[in-house]
């Protein structure tokens, strides 16, 4: 049996008492409490979730030239039904991997950094298919790299947008 790869906050969800599973090649927390217990917290107020096993991974132009910004909001407004030339700065899309007919390959969220970089977020257990049909799809002046050594956290709920917010306003970030 393979070894089951570990995210970074594996032993703070082990002490926490999480009840841990495989997924996607990953040990992973599923819950703590209970299902109906975490799904009422979040549809009421606010919970935080471990997606570190995710495909995290950068897009961006190799020149900075005009052509190459055009080319990377082309591309990816190609292979998803999302117009990425109206994006701003930080601004995250939900939409979907779309295939040469058009059909949903899978899910996937898209991040706008500048003009020059997107942050993409593929589901973990197709992230090898989605990264290899990017990649083959992907213009030569763009490059498309991993980031498999970082944690992910998802922040969901009612008043998740407050508990941010103050968490980052205590925080001086």
């Amino acid at each position: 049996m393979e070894e089951l790869l570990q995210v970074h906050l594996n032993d703070t969800h082990v002490a926490l008492g999480a009840k841990m599973v495989p997924f996607a090649g990953f040990n992973m927390p599923v819950q703590y409490e209970g299902v109906n217990m975490e799904h009422e917290t979040v549809r009421s107020g606010v919970g935080v979730f471990d997606v570190s096993h995710m495909g995290q991974f950068r897009i961006f132009t190799k020149n900075k030239d005009p052509q190459s910004v055009l080319d990377l909001v082309k591309f990816l407004s190609s292979i998803t039904p999302t117009n990425f030339s109206t994006s701003t700065d930080n601004l995250a899309k939900y939409t979907v991997l779309t295939n040469e007919n058009g059909g949903i390959i899978d899910d996937l969220i898209i991040t706008k950094i500048n003009d020059y970089e997107f942050f993409i977020v593929l589901n973990a257990g197709c992230k090898e298919k989605d990264h290899q049909w990017i990649l083959k799809n992907m213009p030569s002046n763009l490059e498309l790299i991993e980031l498999s050594d970082r944690s992910l956290i998802a922040i969901q709920g009612e008043i998740a947008e407050e508990v941010l917010s103050k968490m980052l306003l205590d925080s001086n970030l």
